[in-house]
């Protein structure tokens, strides 16, 4: 998982039309879920932030954000990013398994989005990271996470997984995923293909990951298991491609 954020870091940003008006969008909406449901919720803890697309967009919103991820070659351009947007968050390198000895408690909110929980592939890690989340959080505290609905999703092989065409500087971006499932895992590999207009050069670049295609009623059952309660799912309000985004509270 680590190589695959690696490599992907000075990418991400082509897995969206328009990265920068997403980082505003999600801002946006993240924020009227939070402020709705926890009002007086200030201080976040983002324990899967990537590049900071959740975490810069919702500093921009005026949210105190603490933000890590397993990826250093994403928090580098994380923090890059951040400067760029005019947004100051806290980054770190830090995997969401040791979230607590990293950050401390006292969060009002920590959130996990864009389908990383599922990166653990096993229930006993998924509740060692909703553990340690909880822990991370003050009496009251709430967790937002974003995952995937894989009961929606159609199980098998070379599944593709279009993500669009980008023109950017002279070349042109072929983005998509490819799906292999076995059981309750697949196989992902990420594509980009790049074509220098100009020249009429073709450049593949591919990586490689690993999902657990948890179900979210699972997803919630472990939840609360762990101590969080009043934990429901959220249909409505936050847009990301693909994802069916769900929210939970203590």
């Amino acid at each position: 998982m680590t190589d695959f954020y690696d490599e992907l870091a000075p990418l991400y940003h082509l897995i969206f039309q328009d990265w920068d008006a997403s980082v505003e969008r999600q801002g946006e909406q993240l924020t009227a879920i939070i402020r709705n449901e926890w009002p007086d919720h200030r201080t976040i803890l983002d324990v899967s932030c990537g590049i900071g697309t959740q975490a810069i967009g919702l500093a921009k919103n005026g949210f105190q954000v603490t933000a890590s991820d397993v990826s250093e070659r994403a928090i580098e351009r994380a923090i890059l990013e951040a400067k760029r947007h005019e947004q100051l968050v806290a980054f770190s390198v830090c995997d969401m398994l040791a979230a607590r000895a990293q950050h401390g408690s006292g969060f009002d909110i920590a959130i996990t989005c864009d389908n990383s929980l599922p990166h653990l592939l096993t229930d006993a890690d998924i509740l060692a990271a909703l553990k340690e989340m909880f822990e991370c959080l003050r009496p009251g505290g709430g967790c937002l996470i974003t995952v995937r609905d894989y009961d929606r999703e159609q199980r098998g092989r070379n599944l593709v997984k279009p993500y669009g065409v980008r023109e950017r500087d002279g070349k042109r971006h072929l983005v998509f995923q490819v799906w292999d499932f076995e059981a309750e895992h697949y196989d992902l590999t990420m594509y980009f293909v790049e074509e220098d207009l100009g020249s009429k050069e073709v450049r593949t670049q591919t990586m490689r990951s690993r999902y657990y295609a948890i179900g979210i009623k699972r997803l919630l059952a472990m939840m609360e298991g762990v101590g969080f309660r009043e934990v429901v799912r959220l249909d409505e309000g936050f847009y990301q491609p693909s994802t069916r985004p769900c929210w939970h509270k203590t």
